[in-house]
């Protein structure tokens, strides 16, 4: 079974927390705080393997957990981190977020990594809040959670030449005769059900890789028949070879079939269409098909194509055909890899944003403050710890956020939302300086 798409979760470890712990040794009886550090959870990172070929793996296991990071010990001993879970993915495999639906990695290349889902940062232990007037700090940091999300892996065949055209127009017959490939061949369409891939060779330094690109009907822009399930594969192909049966015993009109993969390939994707090709008028060992074939010629090539004439059951035309596309190849650059997002700096950026960096805005009567630093300070501290708060309160005088508070107006007792949690605003006077 080939599968060129799967749908799978991933988290990154959660970071370990950060210890409470006191200096207790014979002698010193009252020894400073020595909590160390929780590690850091481990990430989730996809690497090339280009033994993969297909997606199939991801068929029987779609959730994958990076380990989590070990909380801090008391002596200063620090939580080891997490291990990084590492997911091997083919060649041609782009990633895609489910939610937002944009592309986070196109991995093309034997060993290219990218991390898909990033631990979290293990918790400071107490030693790290110790200050000349906070001697004995009694609460230290939770680590964050890692990051989780839904991705979508699609597989895109990464080969130089792709096989179009309609079902029964010879395309597999052809790749097994150029090629060492052995596709399944049946006179009944569709039975091509999965790309196939195979290697022309005509020397030293002369190769190229071909895929078999299933049959495409009317409307598979829209998904029809196998539709988006393989139109995708043309997408990594410098050249086309479109493969028409010109001999028209199934009472269609060639010319029409030829303009219908084509007008397929525009509705898909505009740039598929101008994609340079070569068009292997197929079937030539009929008498129908040579008597069909200088109409077809005439037709398609005053449209700015060449038409190689072949038949891929004797093997006629087959040695012009791979060395016009040989030729081809050779003045055509590689294909544009899939755009996508720069996660990695905008996540970076996140993780960097300072505590001073926030906006304050009122809602339903009563101030909201947000920003990305806060945030990820709250969600670290145990709110339930009264020695945890006062640092807190310490936090707002030290980056003015109280001062901007009170520049919106907010009086002793109103309730202040700070990244979703709620707080009395209290004078500096009330609140006890650490």
């Amino acid at each position: 079974m080939f599968l060129d798409t799967a749908r799978i979760y991933v988290k990154g470890g959660d970071g370990g927390h950060g210890a409470v712990s006191f200096r207790r040794e014979k002698y010193v009886p009252a020894g400073g705080p020595d909590g160390g550090d929780g590690g850091q959870g481990g990430d989730v990172i996809l690497v090339v393997d280009p033994e993969l070929w297909t997606l199939m793996d991801f068929k029987y296991r779609i959730h994958y957990r990076a380990q989590n990071g070990e909380n801090g010990r008391g002596a200063n001993m620090h939580g080891r981190s997490g291990q990084d879970l590492v997911v091997k993915v083919p060649p041609g495999t782009a990633v895609k977020d489910e939610a937002t639906g944009e592309y986070i990695a196109d991995l093309t290349e034997p060993g290219q990594t990218v991390v898909v889902a990033r631990g979290g940062r293990g918790g400071r232990g107490n030693a790290r809040f110790k200050t000349p007037v906070r001697q004995a700090p009694r609460f230290a940091e939770k680590g964050e959670p890692g990051e989780e999300r839904w991705i979508v892996l699609e597989l895109r065949l990464i080969a130089d030449v792709g096989l179009v055209g309609l079902p029964n127009a010879g395309k597999s017959t052809l790749l097994s005769r150029i090629t060492a490939a052995r596709p399944k061949i049946a006179p009944y369409p569709f039975t091509t059900l999965t790309p196939n891939l195979g290697v022309v060779s005509l020397g030293e330094g002369q190769s190229f890789v071909v895929a078999d690109i299933p049959g495409l009907v009317e409307g598979a822009h829209a998904g029809v028949g196998l539709g988006h399930d393989f139109l995708r594969h043309v997408e990594r192909t410098r050249l086309l070879i479109h493969v028409v049966d010109v001999s028209g015993l199934e009472g269609r009109d060639p010319v029409d079939d030829f303009r219908t993969v084509n007008e397929e390939l525009r509705l898909y994707r505009p740039e598929l269409a101008e994609r340079p090709q070569l068009v292997a008028a197929n079937k030539l060992d009929l008498e129908e098909a040579r008597r069909n074939f200088p109409a077809f010629q005439a037709a398609v090539s005053a449209l700015g194509y060449r038409v190689v004439p072949i038949s891929a059951a004797t093997g006629e035309g087959l040695d012009a055909l791979v060395h016009a596309a040989w030729e081809a190849l050779r003045d055509l650059p590689r294909p544009a890899p899939v755009p996508v997002r720069p996660e990695g700096d905008a996540l970076a950026e996140r993780r960097r944003a300072p505590l001073s960096d926030y906006t304050i805005r009122r809602e339903d009567g009563e101030l909201v403050v947000e920003g990305e630093g806060l945030a990820r300070l709250l969600a670290r501290l145990d709110l339930n710890n009264e020695e945890a708060v006062r640092f807190l309160q310490k936090v707002f005088r030290d980056i003015g956020l109280n001062e901007a508070l009170r520049a919106e107006g907010v009086q002793p007792g109103d309730t202040v939302r700070v990244a979703g949690v709620e707080f009395e605003f209290l004078d500096d006077d009330e609140v006890e300086r650490v």
